[in-house]
């Protein structure tokens, strides 16, 4: 064969519409959802099978904004009556366990500024013509 070989572009089952957050996640959940979902699927970052990790990315984050309205209302110490030593808030304990949890998510779908500079494994959107070795774009 003559001339220059066609890109082949492996469809493997990235999301190409948003879906709408699940009913179950909560609203601050979906107001998360809302915001990186979208960018997911426009990089091409969306697979039918990542849905479980973004929901439970989006309910983690859910979690760090709903028990930063509890901190922000009742403050991050509890002063026992008995007057003991003062003590973390319940609600910080829960809100720094979403957070590890929300920022370990995102560095897995791709969602921190670190995981997106990372050399793609599975790139279908090159427009050079040219494809890598392994699929890797560097």
């Amino acid at each position: 064969m003559r001339g220059v070989k066609p890109y082949l572009a492996v469809d493997n089952g990235d999301l190409k519409q948003i879906p709408d957050p699940p009913e179950w996640i909560g609203e601050s959940a979906a107001d998360e959802w809302r915001r990186a979902v979208p960018d997911l699927v426009a990089r091409g970052r969306l697979n039918g099978a990542d849905l479980g990790s973004v929901e439970a990315y989006c309910v983690a984050m859910g979690q760090v904004r709903d028990l930063q309205a509890i901190l922000i209302e009742k403050g991050p110490v509890i002063y026992p009556q008995n007057g003991g030593l003062p003590k973390r808030h319940p609600a910080a304990v829960m809100q720094a366990e979403a957070m590890s949890t929300a920022l370990r998510l995102a560095a897995e779908l791709g969602l921190t500024p670190v995981s997106r500079g990372r050399p793609s494994l599975r790139d279908n959107h090159r427009d050079d013509g040219n494809q890598s070795l392994f699929g890797v774009d560097f």
